[in-house]
Formats: C-alpha cells, sequence, structure tokens
C-alpha cells in the first residue's frame, strides 16, 4: 500500500500548516494555510473556507490575510500587508479599505463597525547614538541604563507596541487615541466587549528591571465613554491573559497564575461579573492547568484544553466550576475555534498528522476531519505506531513514556533508539507535531523513539508539574534514565545504539546527560542547550525564569537553592567526563539562551579530543525558522546519527 514511502525533511517541509481563523454566523469556518517554498527559501500564507457540514474548500485569497472577522451581510473584513481589508463571502470583491501611511498591526474592527482598534510601535526612549547626538546621525551604537534590553532574538532600539482605538467609516480612520500614551510598555492582547462599549487588553506595565524579573501581566478595561482605563486583576500577582467576554457581555473570562515571576504557575481559569467585579476561579480546585478556553454558545459554560496524561484534551466548565472531559484519545486538541449548536470546531493533531480542523459533536461525541490540507501526503506514508509506557521511576513513582516505533516495525528485529529530551522545561510532551522535532520523521529513519514525561511536565497534576524547579539535574534526569534503561530491556532495542537529543532545556539535558551518564549512550544531539549556569545567567533576558528555576544570582552565597544549581547542575562542570560524539547546534540570535553557550560546549568538546561537529546558524533564534536552514538542520541530524550511533 506504501510502497517504499517514508517522511523526508523536504515532504516534511512541504506541508501546508493550517491556522483557524473564525467560524461565521453563516456556518463558514475560515482558515489560513501556510506554506514554504524551500527553493525561494520564502513562506506564504492565504485564507481558505468551508462549510461547516463539509464539502470542497475554497481559497479566499491569494495575497495573505489576517485577523478574520465576519461583518454583516455575510462579508468578510481581514488585514493584509497593515491595512483593512473586505471581501464577499466567497472571497470575491476583495477591495482594501484603508490606505493608512502609518501601517496597522493586529486590527480589530467593533462589532458596530464605528471604531476600529490596532496597534502600532511608538518610541518611548532614547537608545541609539544618533537618539543621544542627533549631529551623529550615522553612529552605530546602542546605550542602555537598565535590563530588558534585549528580548528572545531582538535589541531594544527604543519603541514600544501600543494600543490605538479610533474612529472608523468608510475606510477612514480618524480621531486616533493612543490607549497608552506616554507609558513604556507594550501590549500583549485586546478585544472588544460584544456590544462594542468596552476594550480590555493585556499588559505587563513595568519597565527595566522590574519587567526582567516580573511575569505579572494584567487585564485593562477601557471606557470609551469616560476615557478611563481600570486594572481589573490588579490583585493577582501573576501572569493573567487572554481575556473573553461571555457572548452577552456580561462575564469576562481569563487564564490566571498567582505567583509573580513564576511563568510556569498552575494557569486557572476565572471570571468576573462585569457588574459587580466579582471575581471567581473556576479551576481552583483541580489539579491541572488550562492552556486555552472559549465561551461556550449560550455563555453558561466554558470549554478549555489542558495538558492529561501526554496528550492536550478538550475539558468543560460550569460557571460554578466542576471539571467535565468532553474528547479524548491520543491526539492533540490545539485550539477551539468554535460552536454552532451541538458542533465544535475544533484543531488537531498527533504525532504522524500536522494539525488539521475537526468537527465535533457534543451530543454523539463523535469527531471528523473538517480540513484534509496534506491528506494526500499522508496516504502514501505509513504511519507509526505509538504507545503509552508506564515506567516506574528511581523514587517509586510512575511516569508516562511515549514510545514512537519505526513503520513497519518488527518486533524480532533489533533497532537504534534516541531518547529525546523535552524543553521547557514546564512544557508539555504530548502528541504535538513538529516541523523540527518532528517525532514522525525520526521514527521513518528507522530509529525508535523514546519520549518520557519526565518531572516538570504538565499533565501529572501540579506537584508533579512544580518538582522540576531548583532541581534541574535530579530527579528529571534520573526520570530519563529511568526511561532508556526500561527500553534497553526489550529485545527489539540495541542498548548499545542510542542517542540523546534534545534542544533548550533538552539540550541542557544531553549535555548533562554526557557527564553523567557517557555510558548509556553512544552519541549526543544539543540544540541551543545551557552548558554553563552562570554564564548563562549573566547573559539570559527574562530573569525571572533563571530566578525561579535555578534559585537566583551565582553571587548569593547565603542562597541554597541557587547554589545547589550552579554547584551541582551545571553541565560544564562535568567536561573531563565527557567521551561519546556530539553535535552542538546553536542559533545565534537566540537571547534566552545565548551564543556562548552553544561555543562553549564545542570548544570544550574540540579542546579534549572528542569527536564534535557545531552547526550555527547566524540568523536563527531559539528555533530554526527558515526553511532552507531547516532543511540543512535535518539533514545534518540524520547524517550525525548515521555517522556515530
Amino acid at each position: 500500500m506504501y510502497a517504499q514511502n517514508k517522511m523526508t525533511p523536504e515532504q516534511l517541509w512541504q506541508l501546508g500548516r493550517v491556522d483557524a481563523e473564525i467560524l461565521t454566523p453563516e456556518g463558514q469556518v475560515v482558515y489560513g494555510v501556510t506554506r514554504y517554498d524551500a527553493t525561494q527559501n520564502t513562506s506564504s500564507r492565504n485564507l481558505y473556507s468551508m462549510a461547516l457540514s463539509g464539502g470542497l474548500p475554497r481559497q479566499l485569497t491569494t495575497g495573505g490575510g489576517a485577523n478574520v472577522q465576519a461583518l454583516p451581510g455575510g462579508r468578510l473584513g481581514f488585514e493584509q500587508d497593515g491595512q483593512w481589508w473586505e471581501m464577499n463571502a466567497d472571497g470575491s470583491g476583495a477591495r482594501q479599505q484603508t490606505h493608512e501611511q502609518a501601517l496597522m498591526s493586529g486590527i480589530r474592527m467593533s462589532p458596530d463597525g464605528k471604531h476600529i482598534l490596532f496597534t502600532r510601535r511608538v518610541k518611548a526612549e532614547k537608545v541609539s547614538g544618533a537618539d543621544f547626538y542627533p549631529d551623529l546621525p550615522k553612529s552605530r551604537v546602542q546605550i542602555y541604563t537598565d535590563l530588558m534590553y534585549r528580548h528572545w532574538d531582538t535589541w531594544s532600539d527604543g519603541t514600544v507596541s501600543h494600543l490605538f482605538y479610533a474612529a472608523y467609516a468608510d475606510g477612514k480612520v480618524s480621531d486616533t487615541l493612543d490607549l497608552m500614551e506616554g507609558e513604556p510598555w507594550s501590549v500583549a492582547d485586546y478585544r472588544w466587549s460584544p456590544d462594542g462599549g468596552a476594550v480590555v487588553y493585556v499588559a505587563k506595565k513595568k519597565k527595566g528591571k522590574a519587567a526582567a524579573l516580573s511575569t505579572n501581566t494584567d487585564i485593562y478595561r477601557y471606557n470609551p465613554v469616560t476615557g478611563t482605563t481600570e486594572n481589573l486583576s490588579e490583585k493577582i500577582k501573576g501572569g493573567d491573559g487572554q481575556p473573553a467576554f461571555s457572548p452577552d457581555g456580561r462575564m469576562l473570562a481569563w487564564t490566571s497564575m498567582k505567583t509573580d515571576g513564576y511563568e510556569s504557575d498552575k494557569n486557572d481559569l476565572v471570571v468576573m461579573d462585569m457588574k459587580s467585579r466579582a471575581l471567581r476561579n473556576l479551576t481552583a480546585a483541580w489539579d491541572g492547568t488550562v492552556s486555552s478556553f472559549r465561551w461556550s454558545e449560550d455563555g453558561k459554560s466554558l470549554f478549555f484544553t489542558a495538558p492529561v496524561d501526554g496528550t492536550m484534551q478538550l475539558l468543560r466548565t460550569g460557571l460554578q466550576g466542576g471539571i467535565t472531559p468532553v474528547a479524548s484519545g491520543d491526539f492533540d486538541i490545539n485550539g477551539i475555534l468554535g460552536q454552532q449548536g451541538d458542533t465544535l470546531v475544533l484543531k488537531r493533531e498527533d504525532f504522524n498528522h500536522a494539525a488539521e480542523l475537526y468537527v465535533f459533536s457534543l451530543k454523539h461525541k463523535q469527531m471528523r476531519p473538517l480540513t484534509t490540507v496534506n491528506r494526500e501526503v499522508y496516504e502514501k506514508l505509513p504511519p507509526s505506531r505509538t504507545e503509552k509506557r508506564r515506567v516506574k521511576t528511581s523514587d517509586g513513582k510512575e511516569e508516562l513514556v511515549w514510545v514512537i516505533y519505526p513503520p513497519g516495525f518488527d518486533a524480532t528485529r533489533k533497532y537504534p533508539a534516541l531518547l529525546y529530551c523535552q524543553g521547557g522545561p514546564q512544557v508539555a510532551l504530548t502528541q504535538f507535531y513538529s516541523y523540527r522535532w518532528n517525532l514522525q520523521l525520526m521514527a521513518a529513519q528507522g530509529y525508535i523513539v523514546i519520549a518520557p514525561n519526565r518531572r516538570g511536565m504538565p499533565g501529572y497534576g501540579v506537584k508533579w508539574n512544580e518538582a522540576i524547579s531548583k532541581d534541574w539535574g535530579g530527579q528529571p534526569i534520573r526520570d530519563y534514565i529511568s526511561a532508556v534503561d526500561d527500553l534497553a530491556r526489550e529485545p527489539y532495542v540495541d542498548k548499545d545504539r542510542i542517542a540523546c537529543v534534545g534542544a533548550s532545556y533538552g539540550g541542557y539535558s544531553t549535555y548533562l546527560l554526557a557527564g553523567l551518564h557517557p555510558e548509556r549512550f553512544r552519541t549526543f544531539i544539543a540544540h541551543d542547550g545551557l552548558f554553563d549556569l552562570k554564564s548563562w545567567y549573566g547573559t539570559t533576558e527574562e530573569m525571572w525564569f533563571a530566578n525561579y528555576d535555578i534559585g537566583g544570582p551565582y553571587w548569593e552565597k547565603d542562597n541554597k537553592a541557587a547554589r545547589r544549581s550552579y554547584q551541582r547542575y551545571s553541565p560544564s562542570d562535568y567536561v573531563t567526563k565527557w567521551k561519546k560524539p556530539i553535535l552542538i547546534i546553536q542559533g545565534g540570535i537566540d537571547f534566552r539562551v545565548p551564543v556562548e553557550q552553544g561555543l562553549q560546549a564545542f570548544q570544550a568538546a574540540q579542546l579534549q579530543g572528542i569527536k564534535s561537529k557545531l552547526l550555527y546558524f547566524p540568523e536563527e533564534n531559539h528555533w530554526v525558522l527558515h526553511a532552507q536552514n531547516a532543511l540543512v538542520w535535518q539533514h545534518e541530524f540524520f547524517k550525525w546519527l548515521e555517522e556515530t550511533l
């Protein structure tokens, strides 16, 4: 049936990447599909629609499009090239409405079509040499006096993203008001109320060191009539986000964390009565963490997604609390587009399939695919068998380990294996579909993939999730070894041919395992991993993460948690025990795990005479986002395994 076909890096990057946009009142599902052209090293995204009942897809745009909104008369509005466009439901009659000289981002029209929200970058502080010395405009210098001078992959140029509110009529934008005028911070998210009488937005109103040390984002409500702004979550000290009004506008829901400085805290789902301002935590008694959510059509409950036992599942809660599973299976539900009557539109993926949109019947608990963007590719590929394996850890607990077998797996043969170390570190290892760490692609090359849900991953209760903080090199690393040793006892696993691979915290884990347990592995691959904790603390940007997870600065001698991390859990302290080949991959503009981490690791390996290779991507950040770079990444990854495993 499948002949000799198998997934290749080229096929992986030819897949269409599906993103949901809206479910219209007329029952049309609008979605985006991004495609990459590796030859040109470019990507393009266009809009499509399908009837909720099924049928053939219709392409709506050929030049892009995002932030789609349903307009009266069944028409659609969308953002393209920094302007507002409108078209008929079938894509005909597309016309640019606005012609603003200063481009707009994240455009959102009010429900009555009379006002518009958007963001623009505004100058908040001086940074460049020309800012300070106008008579030296060709100077190339940046001057900083506080932290957060760079973030992820971008140096601060002194601008921030502000939220603007303006009148709109017949393509004309007027009376533009900066809702954050004079404020030196950026907006993160924003929504209209159903009647258009209010705007809510998310911001972390801190700057400099305070911003680098805090995760305390808040929900703000702007009243267009009075021109006043109110902080709705001022008493909550952790991160608040994803605000969404109930269909009647009487309630506002959002996700909320209680602990400032802890970005992986339990994410609860809270609702506020907009009249009384009474706040209720719907998931306080539930031992899990919310990922995303959406109001039910009648406003009497909320659907939400959450990691559950190695998958991302769909659950439901009423306005008084109480959690009910809605859908389950060995797949991930990564988004809830909308509801019409008995039907939900969901985004779903698994280890063998990239994301597509599905429709789910609440009455019959049945799910069927709506979009089939990549069906022709997958019909020609044999799937990998995946299984959940329960493994006893070194401290007597039970960990779930995903095992992904090569297509056509034969238990009478012996296979090489890859220990996949997840990043995060507190990111769920579910049935994800990655375009870099693609477990289907790895298995298709003949490897058994071992993917442990070690300590620190959500989906097994808050205590399991929190156990990794300040213990990076302790029990979570032993959890990896428990999984490897368990699989190595199987007769079909070649215990002498096991590799260890991972990125970010997974790259850290790879470096550490190379020093602590070199005898269990034949080769290693680490991407953007933390190698030396002291130098990493001195160059990373979100200090709240380092302070909470590592314990704090290395110079605090009385800080026991920090001292233990730096003295016991830094991979650089174990390089004299490195014995096996190691491939080191590093992004040049990764400011979360800066370039010196990969360079130090490569230099240590080279100077000790260890077979090693450095794969350096000057223009990539913590990920690999360009098609040709990604293909080089994949080919070098598998080439290294062929050479050393």
